[in-house]
Order: C-alpha cells, then sequence, then structure tokens
C-alpha cells in the first residue's frame, strides 16, 4: 500500500497548482486495492485477457466457452492484449480460457492495479479541462477558484469510483479520451480532438450517444470557417481539405482497430457482438429512465386491470421484466417496444439539440451542450441502456456547472439521482457504509463548493428540486435498511431495484428537460471559449 501510495503522490506531483492544491483527493484513491471484492466485471475483463492472449486474432469473436464473450470494439481487444503481457508476470493462469470464474490474489491485485495505472489518462484529461475555464482575478479562497472546484468533482466522482474501483471497469481510461477531446475542442484543436474521439469510439462502441454532437460540430464549425453577420453558415467558406482531414482520422484509426477483421471477412461477426439486440429492452437492473417508468406504467394497468376485471390474469405475459433477467419480454397493456422504436425516440429526442448547434454553433460551449444532450437523449430511450451510462453526462456536464448557475443547478439534480441509482452495483451488506460515506462527501462538497462558486447569483435549486433531493433518503433508508428485514424480501426481491430506477427515473427525465431548456431559450451571444 505504501508502494501504491508513493507512486499516486509522484504522479499527482507533475500537475498544476490547482491540482497541487487538491491533494485531499489522495486519500480516496487508496480505497481502490483495499475494495478487492470480486464482482461480475472482474470475471469478465479476466476472460478477455484470456482470449486475446491465449487464442489467434481470427478466434477471437467467435470463442463463447465463457458467457461473458468479447463484445468492445476491436481497438478495445488490443488493449487488452497489451495488459496480458503484463499479466502473465502476476499469474499465468488467468490466461487460460477454460478457467472459467478464475480469480485468486494476484489476478485480482494486477486488474486493481491496471485500473489504477490507466487512471493516469483521465488525471491528464482532468488537468486540460481545468486549463479551460476562466479563474476570477484576486480570488484567494479556493472554493473560489472554478478550476480546483472542477478538479474535485472529475477525480473525486463518487460514480466512478464506484463502477471501476470499487466494481470493476476501466471507465476512468475511456471517460480521459473523452474529456481530453472536449478539452482540445474547447482549446480550438480540432483535429487533435476528433482524433481523440475516433479512439475512444474504437475503444467502446457506447460512445456512439454523443457521435451526433461531433460530427455536426465539426462539419458546421470546423468544415465551414466563417458565418455570416447574422450567424448563420456562409455556405462559400466551405473547406473540402478539412473534410478530407478529419475522414482521414476516422478512415485511419477505424482501419487500424477493424482492418484484421475486414480483411478475414469477419465483420459481420464483430458487429454482431457489438450490438446484440436480443438482450431486451432494459438490463437485469433497469437504468432510470423513460423506460422504466413506461415498464411501471405498463405493470400499473395490468394489476388495475386485473382488479377491475378488465383482463384475465391467465392471458397476460409472465412477469419476466421484473425478475432481474437480461433477456427480451412483452409489455402485458402497453406496445411492446423493439429496437427500432427506441432508435426512433432517440433521434427524435436529439434532433433539436443537433439542429441548434448547426443553427445557432455557439461555439465550443454550445457543442459541450449538445454532446450533454445526445449522451441524455440516448440514456433516456435508448436499447437495453446500462445503469452507468449516465456517466457520460455527469462527468462533462461538471466542467459546465462550474460556470454557469443555471447549469449548476442541473448538475446537482443529475448527479445526486445519478449517483444514487448506481447505488444497486454495491449490494453486500459490507458495501453499505462506504457507499454512503463516499457519496455523501461528494455530494456535500458539490453543493458546498457549487453554491460557494455562485453565491452572488442566487439559490441553485428551488424548493420542490430540494424535495425532491430529500426524497431520495426516504428512498435509501427504505430499500436499503428497512426492506430487507421485512417479510418482502423473499416475495418481491426486484422490489428495491424498481423503486430506485422509478424515483431516480423521475429526476433524470427533469434533469433532461432543464438542460433542454437552457439551450433553447438561451438568449443569442457571440461564442466565447469556457
Amino acid at each position: 500500500m505504501v508502494t501504491v501510495a508513493s507512486v499516486q503522490v509522484v504522479l499527482l506531483r507533475w500537475r498544476s497548482n490547482v491540482f497541487k492544491a487538491e491533494a485531499s483527493v489522495c486519500p480516496a484513491w487508496s480505497v481502490k486495492l483495499l475494495c478487492v471484492c470480486v464482482c461480475v466485471c472482474v470475471c469478465v475483463h479476466r476472460n478477455w485477457l484470456a482470449i486475446t492472449h491465449s487464442l489467434p486474432v481470427s478466434r477471437w469473436y467467435y470463442e463463447n466457452t465463457s458467457e461473458w464473450t468479447l463484445d468492445y470494439p476491436p481497438l478495445f481487444a488490443w488493449f487488452e492484449l497489451g495488459l496480458s503481457q503484463v499479466a502473465r508476470r502476476f499469474d499465468a493462469n488467468m490466461l487460460q480460457v477454460e478457467n472459467l470464474n478464475y480469480a485468486s490474489p494476484a489476478t485480482v491485485l494486477f486488474q486493481r492495479l491496471s485500473v489504477i495505472v490507466t487512471d493516469v489518462v483521465f488525471i491528464y484529461a482532468a488537468r486540460e479541462c481545468c486549463r479551460c475555464v476562466r479563474e476570477p482575478k484576486g480570488s484567494r479562497d479556493v472554493l473560489s477558484r472554478p478550476s480546483f472546484v472542477l478538479a474535485v468533482l472529475l477525480l473525486w466522482n463518487f460514480g466512478l469510483l464506484v463502477v471501476d474501483h470499487i466494481h470493476f471497469q476501466y471507465n476512468g481510461f475511456l471517460f480521459g479520451f473523452l474529456l481530453l477531446s472536449v478539452a482540445k475542442h474547447l482549446q480550438s484543436q480540432h483535429l487533435q480532438g476528433a482524433l481523440l474521439f475516433a479512439f475512444l469510439l474504437n475503444l467502446k462502441h457506447i460512445y456512439l450517444y454523443v457521435a451526433p454532437a461531433y460530427g455536426v460540430y465539426l462539419l458546421r464549425s470546423y468544415c465551414f470557417a466563417q458565418d455570416n453577420k447574422d450567424g448563420s453558415v456562409r455556405w462559400s467558406s466551405f473547406s473540402p481539405l478539412r473534410l478530407l482531414a478529419l475522414g482521414a482520422i476516422v478512415t485511419s484509426v477505424c482501419a487500424l482497430s477493424f482492418g484484421p477483421f475486414i480483411a478475414m471477412g469477419q465483420l459481420p461477426q464483430v458487429l454482431s457482438r457489438l450490438f446484440p439486440f436480443k438482450r431486451g429492452l432494459c438490463h437485469a437492473y433497469w437504468a432510470p429512465n423513460i423506460w422504466a417508468l413506461y415498464n411501471v406504467l405498463d405493470k400499473s394497468l395490468a394489476v388495475l386491470g386485473v382488479r377491475l376485471k378488465l383482463l384475465e390474469e391467465a392471458e397476460l405475459p409472465p412477469a419476466s421484466m421484473t425478475g432481474g433477467l437480461v433477456q427480451e419480454f412483452e409489455h402485458s397493456v402497453l406496445p411492446s417496444v423493439t429496437p427500432a422504436v427506441t432508435l426512433v425516440c432517440t433521434l427524435l429526442s436529439i434532433l433539436p439539440a443537433v439542429a441548434s448547434i448547426w443553427l445557432r454553433p455557439h461555439g465550443a460551449q454550445g457543442f459541450l451542450r449538445c454532446l450533454l444532450l445526445c449522451a441524455l437523449g440516448c440514456f433516456m430511450f435508448g436499447w437495453h441502456v446500462h445503469e452507468k451510462a449516465i456517466l457520460i453526462a455527469i462527468l462533462p456536464l461538471s466542467i459546465l456547472a462550474v460556470e454557469s448557475r443555471e447549469d449548476a443547478g442541473i448538475f446537482l439534480i443529475l448527479t445526486t439521482t445519478g449517483h444514487y441509482s448506481l447505488f444497486p452495483l454495491l449490494f453486500t451488506p459490507a458495501e453499505l457504509p462506504i457507499k454512503v460515506v463516499l457519496m455523501l462527501m461528494f455530494t456535500i462538497f458539490s453543493f458546498t463548493a457549487l453554491r460557494k462558486l455562485h453565491s452572488a447569483q442566487g439559490s441553485l435549486l428551488h424548493p420542490l428540486e430540494v424535495i425532491y433531493l430529500l426524497g431520495l433518503v426516504a428512498v435509501a433508508i427504505a430499500c436499503e435498511v428497512v426492506f430487507p428485514l421485512s417479510p418482502w424480501q423473499q416475495r418481491l426481491p426486484f422490489l428495491p431495484l424498481l423503486v430506485t430506477s422509478v424515483y431516480c427515473a423521475m429526476g433524470v427525465c427533469y434533469a433532461f428537460l432543464r438542460l433542454y431548456a437552457s439551450l433553447l431559450l438561451r438568449r443569442e451571444e457571440k461564442p466565447k471559449q469556457l
């Protein structure tokens, strides 16, 4: 532990003065090695290490000995191959495909360390984002410095700590690419931003959520070099060379990632792994989105219909959507939702945001706002959305939250509800105090720092919003304390997940609508860099 802590201190020393002042972040990082519980994702990534290390490339996307088949883009598979070269020095047995659910102490230690080391990308990205915010002159109070507050909001982020270091994934590494790409666009280094995002897409395809924002913004504000006086696009300013440069970047990265599989004629097989539409509308634990509300409405109508003798219970589909399983199911009363329906709903939900940055670009700040709406639109209406995808909106929103009182209020609502919706990922009694304490620390800091930062501009939240957020306390007590002691635990095991998902879905929906209102109702102003 001493050695790891020393390495972390060294990594932090090279950062700016703002990051040095934020030395209080270091203790939280020690939790990463302490929380070495073995979760499903540890088994998933161990299997991917074994696949990429032990098998030829031609078999990577066909291997199915384990249920945890390789379903990330090829560039992430190459990343796993690189990790496997180090992993064999810890425990070579973890690299055998047939060792299902293998989780020796050395294996778990390696995987935890690999997350910590690759988080260097996220630290650097956070530093670059902090350089993009305006600093007030002459401010000595550290909580009055937007860059410091932003550094803490990013590096202390409760959701990222949960999904990467207590649960297990490489989201910090991936979000580092996203935030670094955003920072490059805020710094007007558009080709670098495009290159980073191209790498990100080929590492994890969930970031297709925000691809429309990137595509339209780069076409409108980079390929068209000038605007008319009224802000409309000047068609004569189109630069074919800039478009070719962007095309070359995307093509070269995709060729590097997918090239070998295209050459082997395996592209259809790879795509079938990346987009498995037979997994069902919702994940085992419903993400807090519109489909969670839709499912509950359908279930409520079915129960009401049976009690009023309008429906025959025997004729209704089985209640598989509340069984906690990943599978397809049919709704009882409302029309069943297909992947095509979710696609149409998603496109309609992001269309106004994408149209806005074409008609009223508002510079990189407008792009960032559009990116958030695309992320939330896909989260709200997408097919088989994971609850962890809410972080795609929460982390970039941190940048706007330190700049604007309106965005700070939206951030507090989205972050509090989105983070609480991750509680079911940590479901053992031993993890209860950990997740409660960590979330309280982050939430208290967020409210305190943002209130201090925007103290001259009025309250961040309306009274009804405060009441809603306080309702999360009642939900937490009911789900985490009361329900496990009640007789309902055996009869309705899915009930706490349902309540958590539905209550948080209302907050996420509200934040989505407020963010849209802030985009569409903004006054016309000259674009400015953050």
